[in-house]
């Protein structure tokens, strides 16, 4: 069986990763990017506006990451959201669907007990390189 190549994805127009892990890895053309807060990449500090501002800056800063694959918003396939208070899903969906407008990627939220360094909102990814065609 030939093995696959595994590539490390890292840009320094997202946050460094805060552990033992990397903002994205590629496996073919699968990209898992890892749970992205709402922290400002220059300061490292979570953004000020609540839920929505971090929700942004989380995204933002997704598409960083994406970007630095040669991909954006429209290869992601499936998003998980992990949030600090489920009472926030309709203000963080406000924000998503300004990131994800058509073809929105399969999605999972959750509420969670904390999230580090006290976000409110923290969003995972999945995503495949290269040109897709949605089925008509």
């Amino acid at each position: 069986m030939a093995s696959l190549i595994r590539r490390i994805i890292s840009t320094t127009k997202a946050p460094a990763a805060i552990g033992p892990y990397s903002q994205a890895v590629v496996v073919d053309r699968t990209m898992y990017i890892s749970g992205q807060l709402g922290m400002d990449p220059a300061s490292g500090q979570l953004v000020e506006g609540g839920v929505q501002a971090q929700t942004k800056q989380a995204l933002v800063n997704m598409g960083e990451i994406l970007k630095a694959a040669g991909c954006g918003y429209e290869n992601v396939v499936k998003t998980t959201v992990l949030l600090a208070d489920m009472n926030d899903f309709t203000n963080v969906n406000d924000v998503y669907k300004q990131f994800f407008s058509t073809s929105y990627p399969a999605r999972a939220a959750y509420q969670v007990a904390a999230l580090p360094r006290g976000g409110l909102v923290e969003i995972e990814a999945v995503a495949v390189l290269g040109p897709l065609t949605d089925a008509s």
